[in-house]
């Protein structure tokens, strides 16, 4: 596929259903020339097909057909299963490669952003790392040019971060204050109680108070991306724990009377508001 051509299907508006996606942006996609540019054309890549052709291209050969056949064990699964199931399978590969590290950096950096997933999920397959080893590794994936990219590297961290949540906490604090709202963003997405595709956090379900030792830093982000986290963060806590979440939306009104913190407080009690939970008081607070 020639230059030109791979420069307008960059370009392109991402289809609406997957029976609308272009023959030749499928074919570019299962190839890995080019990246996703939405959910659709994220579920329509053959996942072995793509697997087979990115370790042709980043030359490990001699892993093709095993890969290939570990990766059509996994088709009746569902889509983050299988991403992380494909993780897997190139991690326990990578162990027993000598030049492992100049592979990983193929796969962590090739074209294709659903092949740079994997490789933020087989660093969750890496049971052996430290949380501020894993942290640091995952940044690259955090701060990734596509969002799907970025989805993996919150999930890749999550269940680690689970384990001990003091401690973890106490780490991400430094990514709170990191002037990339990528970052910032992942901290906050991996430690929401309930998330969106992924397994709750029955402790921050219980007590979400813990959260705020990161949640204080960016309860005025600038950047409307951290903002919505935050919000979905505290609306996940609305469920389960509905006055913790009133008291510190109130708490944060008072001490933080900015419009990025109020846009935070709408988004978090938009279900109790939703629910008509709110009283008349705190629903001109959550629309103001």
């Amino acid at each position: 596929m020639h230059t030109v051509e791979l420069e307008r299907l960059k370009a392109r508006k991402g289809a609406r259903k997957r029976s609308e996606i272009p023959n030749e942006v499928l074919s570019a996609l299962n190839q890995g020339k080019i990246e996703t540019v939405n959910l659709v054309e994220w579920l329509a890549i053959d996942m072995p097909f793509l697997l087979r052709n990115s370790l042709t291209e980043i030359g490990w050969e001699e892993q093709i057909d095993h890969l290939y056949d570990q990766s059509l064990k996994l088709q009746d699964q569902g889509i983050t299963k299988r991403l992380k199931g494909i993780g897997t399978i190139l991690f326990q590969a990578l162990e027993e490669e000598e030049n492992r590290t100049e592979i990983f950096e193929r796969l962590a950096s090739h074209t294709s952003d659903m092949v740079r997933a994997w490789a933020a999920f087989s660093i969750a397959a890496d049971e052996t790392l430290s949380l501020p080893e894993r942290l640091e590794i995952m940044r690259r994936f955090a701060t990734d040019g596509s969002f799907s990219v970025r989805e993996c590297a919150w999930d890749a961290l999550r269940s680690y971060l689970v384990d001990d949540l003091a401690y973890s906490f106490e780490l991400l604090t430094e990514w709170v204050k990191d002037e990339d709202p990528n970052i910032r963003r992942c901290a906050v997405e991996a430690t929401r109680p309930r998330g969106v595709w992924c397994k709750h956090i029955p402790t921050l379900k219980k007590n979400p108070d813990p959260g705020l030792t990161i949640l204080e830093f960016v309860r005025s982000d600038p950047s409307n991306y951290v903002q919505r986290s935050v919000g979905n963060w505290l609306n996940d806590a609305s469920k389960s724990t509905p006055d913790w979440v009133i008291n510190t939306c109130l708490r944060w009104r008072k001490e933080s009377p900015t419009k990025e913190t109020s846009w935070i407080i709408k988004h978090a009690l938009r279900t109790l508001k939703k629910h008509n939970t709110l009283s008349q008081k705190l629903q001109l607070i959550a629309i103001n």
